[in-house]
């Protein structure tokens, strides 16, 4: 029986019927006491099939043979019925004389349907039954209610015998719905797999190993170097401006060197030679690139990422950003300038530094041009001539060449790559006079706008008040002359000049007078000098002209040549006349900047750069007595100072003085001279030309907060220069902390810098050293900026900012005692809040390894 939805319901218990005339009529014997499944479909309700032949439901058709069978894919199912003697579609009469019932043709297309024997029609969509059918059909009644209660019974073992399939029919679909993602993603990764191992294959096919810790791709031009763990400790890109159209190849025989250098070029556009230097624990590397057609400026870059360690060295920059990877500028010409106005200051080295091992050297004869991209991560060296700094073209196209030496220890290689004996011809009288500029301060006469304010008076006045504070060198600037390049003092307002020396002898102090290379054309020498050819002329002048500039209180002076033979002797004698006539000790060369030389300058011999001219004046002037020098690009012989750039009196300029000193003292200068205690000038606007500090007048006596601030970091530094004097304060605090300090520099200060006087004229070691240069293992060391070492022992941390009285104080492995309470701290760690009161400065001198904290 079946329901509106097409639910099937089981008929058993079926009387056996007779058996059947002959047994060859049926297609195989069936035992009617079986089961019979009959399918009753809404289709057959529908089409109304009735048996009229069958009176009853347990009374089959004589003609039918019926059977169940259950498959593999159906709970069950019907088993088609077939006569053997006559057709379904058959009208006539069977062969036991009973009528066929007829059959819709349409309907029971199939064997199975023309096969099953007509049963009783049996409404099922029927809400209600007549009475009669159960009186006249009680049997089949019963019987049908037995089947139902069957059918459910069987119904439900058919889903729950389907369940498990239909679960596992849907796990296999999930099965086979995640395997072919599966495939999918395998397919994409072995693509990709294929494709990596393609490209590094070829870039291992391209990149070779040269001198064994080079690894170079000539393609690409991919730049790495090696430690001797096989660690990269420098990486970049050679050749940045080539381009990537041309490929490369082994320079022919007659290029190639007899040094053993390896020799790639791309022909007709440059040429690369690599050479290497064992030096045992040290390995150098040299690279030089040969521009062989014009407009092409050969260009490395290295990476400046933090993992590759941080930059140091180049000397001041502008912005006096405390380390090249924290920089930002274009490509700009490396030469000595104004850092207001420039990129680089006034001291300036071809050196660089990496804090994990990596050192650089440039070659001085290269256009060298220094950029940093921030953006890009990236330190770029290039070689460019131009039309001023570089404008004396050694070769017609431009040259970099370079070394780079690497080794385990930051320190070990700065020691390797500065080191130098400045004791080479060094003489008695002039290592006291290094020992004098250590303990004793620089007293520079303060300077006015015009050269009227300075004369005999004012000088012993000034001396009479810095007694108080010390004996010292008396400094007086170029207006000791009528006019720039006299090199005579000036009787009208110095009539008794050699007295006052005299006087000045007598009291203790050493008198220095500022000298230039420059002289003006209102002087008597610049005739002199234009008729004997002593000065820089024009630049392509057939007729010799002088070429003339500004510098300081002159607007219009010419520049003696130092490759001139003859200027050398003809100054020297002047100089000597002074010493001679007024018993002057020594001199401050003020050589002005690279910048200051005239723009169209030609010298009798071909110079590099300005910087080489200032090279050659102060070695032509050692023998002088030269007790400092304002431009360097080498480092002078002892015991002529460095002087920093002249200094805003203001607090960033006591933050600038700072770093000019710790940069100075990374590429090489060890004994530097800071500018004036609380300032040179006062400017409240940046400068956008180079203007003389001279020109702006003596500064205004600066707040007492930032004069003993300034003081205070002056104490430690490697030599003291005032202008303005504590006692014009009349204040009893800057008089009691000009004491103290003065007391600390005596029995502290003065005692280390002499111990570390060897090391640094043996091995460059600066006196004033960054923390890094402590302990180049500590990540700490190499980020402090404000704070600084006095040789290995003290440790300085100075207040560089306007009303504070607290710090963060960072101190380096080991125990340090604390200069202001006396306790003992640890190292290795940061102090945060660290308490600094306005009349104290913070330091620390390291305790014994075997001290017990």
């Amino acid at each position: 029986m079946s329901s509106p939805n097409g639910s099937r319901f089981i008929l058993s218990s079926v009387p056996k019927a007779d058996p059947l005339p002959s047994p060859e009529k049926t297609p195989q014997n069936v035992d009617f006491d079986t089961d019979i499944i009959v399918d009753i479909s809404e289709d057959l309700d529908k089409d109304k099939i009735v048996d009229d032949g069958a009176s009853s439901l347990g009374t089959p058709t004589p003609t039918a043979t019926t059977t169940a069978l259950n498959t593999p894919d159906k709970a069950s199912s019907s088993i088609n019925f077939a006569n053997a003697n006559a057709s379904a579609n058959d009208d006539s009469d069977d062969e036991f004389g009973n009528a066929r019932r007829p059959v819709h043709r349409d309907r029971f297309r199939s064997r199975r349907r023309a096969s099953i024997a007509p049963l009783p029609a049996l409404r099922l969509n029927s809400k209600e039954m007549l009475a009669s059918d159960f009186d006249s059909h009680s049997l089949a009644s019963n019987q049908a209610s037995i089947t139902s209660v069957n059918s459910l019974a069987s119904l439900l073992r058919e889903k729950m015998q389907a369940f498990p399939q239909l679960i596992r029919k849907k796990k296999r679909e999930t099965k086979d719905y995640k395997i072919k993602i599966f495939v999918i993603i395998m397919f994409f990764i072995i693509i990709f797999l294929i494709g990596y191992a393609y490209v590094a294959y070829h870039q291992q096919v391209l990149t070779r190993s040269y001198f064994q810790k080079i690894k170079f791709n000539s393609h690409d031009r991919i730049f790495r170097i090696l430690s001797h763990e096989d660690k990269e400790v420098i990486s970049g890109q050679l050749g940045v401006t080539l381009g990537f159209d041309t490929a490369p190849f082994h320079c022919l025989e007659e290029q190639r060197r007899s040094d053993g250098s390896v020799c790639i070029e791309w022909n007709g556009i440059a040429r690369l030679h690599l050479n290497f230097e064992d030096k045992g624990v040290f390995r150098c590397y040299t690279l030089q690139w040969q521009a062989l057609t014009p407009g092409l400026l050969p260009t490395d870059c290295y990476e400046l990422k933090r993992d590759n360690g941080l930059w140091f060295g180049g000397g001041v920059t502008k912005g006096q950003e405390w380390s090249l990877s924290y920089a930002n500028f274009d490509f700009a010409p490396y030469a000595s300038g104004d850092s207001k106005v420039h990129q680089f200051g006034n001291g300036v080295k071809r050196y660089f530094i990496n804090s994990i091992g990596v050192a650089m050297q440039v070659n001085e004869r290269t256009p060298l041009q220094l950029g940093v991209n921030r953006t890009e991560n990236r330190f770029c060296l290039r070689a460019a001539n131009d039309e001023f700094t570089f404008v004396n073209r050694l070769t017609p196209l431009p040259q970099l060449d370079y070394r780079i030496c690497t080794t385990e220890d930051m320190r070990s290689l700065h020691m390797l790559m500065t080191q130098q004996s400045l004791w080479d011809g060094l003489k008695e009288q002039e290592f006291k006079v290094l020992h004098s500029l250590l303990e004793e301060p620089v007293w520079r006469i303060p300077h006015a706008e015009t050269p009227e304010s300075l004369n005999e008076s004012a000088i012993c006045d000034y001396s009479e008040s810095a007694i108080a504070m010390g004996l010292g060198h008396i400094l007086i600037n170029e207006f000791w002359q009528e006019n720039i390049g006299d090199f005579t003092v000036d009787k009208t307002r110095f009539p008794t000049m050699k007295d006052t020396i005299d006087v000045l002898h007598r009291r203790g102090f050493k008198v220095v007078l500022t000298i230039q290379p420059f002289i003006s054309t209102d002087s008597a020498n610049f005739k002199d000098a234009v008729r004997r050819k002593l000065l820089i002329y024009e630049r392509h002048s057939e007729r010799s002209i002088p070429a003339l500039t500004r510098y300081k209180s002159s607007s219009s002076a010419g520049v003696l040549d130092i490759t001139n033979n003859a200027s050398v002797p003809w100054l020297l004698e002047k100089l000597q006349r002074l010493r001679d006539e007024y018993g002057v000790q020594s001199f401050y060369l003020d050589l002005g900047t690279g910048y200051n030389l005239p723009h169209y300058y030609q010298c009798r011999q071909t110079l590099d750069n300005p910087d080489t001219y200032a090279r050659l004046f102060t070695e032509s002037l050692e023998g002088a007595g030269l007790m400092a020098v304002s431009t360097a690009s080498v480092v002078p012989k002892p015991p002529t100072f460095l002087s920093t750039p002249p200094a805003n009196a203001t607090w960033e300029g006591l933050r600038e003085t700072l770093a000019a000193v710790l940069n100075y003292g990374v590429i090489g200068y060890p004994f530097v001279l800071p500018g004036v205690i609380g300032g040179d000038y006062l400017l409240q606007r940046p400068l956008s030309k180079m203007v003389s500090f001279y020109s702006l007048g003596q500064p205004p006596l600066p707040d007492p907060e930032l004069f003993i601030r300034w003081l205070q970091l002056a104490t430690f530094m490697p030599a003291m220069q005032f202008s303005h004097l504590p006692s014009e304060y009349r204040n009893d605090l800057v008089t009691r902390v000009a004491q103290e300090l003065k007391d600390v520099r005596q029995t502290v200060v003065i005692a280390l810098l002499k111990k570390y006087l060897n090391p640094s004229m043996n091995e460059g070691l600066p006196l004033v050293r960054p923390l890094w240069m402590m302990d180049p293992h500590d990540p700490a060391c190499l980020i402090v900026s404000d704070e600084f070492s006095v040789g290995e022992e003290l440790i300085v941390a100075p207040i560089l900012h306007a009303g504070r009285e607290e710090r963060e104080v960072y101190l380096p492995q080991g125990v340090w005692k604390d200069g202001i309470d006396g306790s003992l701290r640890k190292g290795s760690r940061w102090m945060h809040g660290y308490r600094v009161p306005k009349d104290k400065i913070a330091y620390f001198r390291k305790m014994p390894d075997n001290t017990r904290f």
